[in-house]
């Protein structure tokens, strides 16, 4: 169980930071966050390839497809996050 959750990190903080490389402009973000959106983007990566391609992780946890399709679903979730995060404004 531990080993799950210690991949589960490791895969989200590459994920993360090669969405982070990819995304053109500034992204303000911590290395905790940088983990947080490369496991969300595993999450949607894996949904978007069984939505696809009918398959799922039958075959082992890490494969070099589901690593790609992390790093996919990383970008967009960091693209989301970009877009919906820099709406914000400050009102005085």
């Amino acid at each position: 169980m531990l080993g799950l959750i210690i991949t589960i990190v490791v895969v989200g903080l590459v994920a993360g930071a090669v969405a982070r490389l990819l995304v053109p402009g500034k992204q303000d973000l911590s290395i905790g966050m940088t983990i947080v959106i490369g496991i969300v983007g595993s999450f949607v990566g894996g949904f978007l390839g069984y939505l696809l391609f009918h398959k799922d992780a039958a075959d082992g946890f890490l494969q070099p497809s589901g690593i790609i399709g992390s790093i996919i679903g990383a970008v967009i979730v960091l693209l989301v996050w970009t877009r919906v995060g820099g709406r914000r404004s400050v009102r005085s």
